[in-house]
């Protein structure tokens, strides 16, 4: 998104003809009326990236439109961005005249949280050295803010390499580590709300839960309280690590994390192969009543979508409502759509986060 489409006075409408198209995707599911979460108008998004632009002695922040990488969008400030990023913004800028810290960067990215919390990672086509280091010291202080630089082979700490979210959900406070590099849901508000639905829907549970692409533990930390043990898995060992901490740090302990991606889980509970990730965990203790999915944008892959059919009910939230649809269809002689709704979590885009709740016909 590009500030020329920022229009806070078209929201409403756009939200609306987002409804639309969700409604008209899940139409031939028979799915009832999607629940519609809107996002705040402005400074929503919890995470930037703007690469550096010259223009005589200055430089700038800019961005470019997709598949433009030559016509700079230069910015003085990101209004759909966290109000951090943009109080940060400023204040940065002004220190790429110290040659310590703007000799040859070429990207900034910023990642804060509803918490005010704020990590600020540097990318350069240079070696960082001790002055970087002493001047990247001074600013993170200056600034509050945690620094990480990055330049071929190096990567450089000061404070922490991730920032600490809290989300309020169902009466209880979550506090969530966030690496940086590691995704993370870039809308706060709307995040909180799908992890409030995802609880609503899945209900008061005493069976278990398979969470598949748990992430960081997003959705794990609220889910677990709802059933009486759960089963997550996620490939990426950042992200592992942030939720064993998550879950350490918040108290839930009827989570067992494997580190498998969701089609070596498929061949584990199917038998074709036993895996060293899985000793000491015994699958056929677990009751699992309900699957969780949150897959990347390609969608479950035909196998796993074929595994969930064995669940009662199916948890799916998506970020593309086409491969959404293409899951659905694979489902549709054995689970209908109980409930669906729409996650505004891109305003003034053409995106759409939904979520639906599958149960057994």
């Amino acid at each position: 998104m590009t500030q020329a489409t920022f229009a806070p006075h078209h929201y409403t409408a756009q939200l609306a003809e987002k409804k639309v198209r969700l409604s008209e995707l899940l139409a031939p599911f028979s799915a009832p009326e999607p629940e519609v979460f809107e996002s705040p108008r402005e400074h929503y998004r919890l995470r930037a990236e703007f690469r550096l632009w010259r223009e005589g002695e200055a430089r700038h922040y800019a961005m470019f439109e997709p598949g433009d990488k030559r016509k700079a969008i230069l910015l003085q400030d990101f209004p759909i961005a966290s109000r951090r990023i943009n109080e940060l913004m400023p204040r940065l800028q002004a220190a790429w005249a110290d040659p310590a810290l703007g000799f040859k960067l070429f990207q900034v990215e910023f990642l804060t949280t509803l918490a005010d919390d704020a990590l600020i990672t540097l990318c350069y086509h240079r070696p960082l050295d001790d002055a970087w280091q002493a001047a990247a010291e001074r600013l993170a202080s200056e600034l509050g803010a945690s620094i990480v630089g990055r330049s071929k082979g190096k990567r450089s700490v000061i404070g922490r390499d991730y920032v600490e979210e809290e989300f309020q959900v169902a009466g209880r406070t979550y506090r969530y580590r966030q690496p940086e590099g590691a995704f993370t849901q870039p809308n706060g508000e709307v995040c909180r709300k799908m992890l409030t639905w995802a609880c609503d829907a899945l209900g008061q549970r005493s069976d278990d839960l398979l969470e598949l692409y748990c992430g960081n533990g997003n959705f794990t930390l609220p889910l677990a309280t709802r059933v009486r043990k759960v089963l997550a898995t996620e490939i990426s060992k950042t992200s592992v690590n942030a939720a064993q901490a998550n879950l350490a740090g918040n108290g839930v302990d009827n989570v067992t994390l494997v580190r498998l991606c969701a089609e070596e889980l498929t061949q584990a509970l199917n038998e074709v192969r036993p895996f060293r990730r899985l000793a000491g965990i015994d699958l056929k203790s677990y009751e699992f009543g309900t699957v969780f999915v949150d897959p990347p944008r390609a969608g479950m892959d035909p196998d796993t979508c074929e595994l969930t059919r064995r669940f009662e009910r199916i948890l799916y939230i998506s970020c593309n409502p086409q491969t959404l649809v293409q899951n659905i269809a694979q489902l549709q002689d054995t689970h209908r759509i109980e409930r669906c709704a729409l996650f505004d979590q891109f305003p003034y885009t053409q995106h759409m986060e939904s979520g639906v709740l599958l149960v057994r016909r």
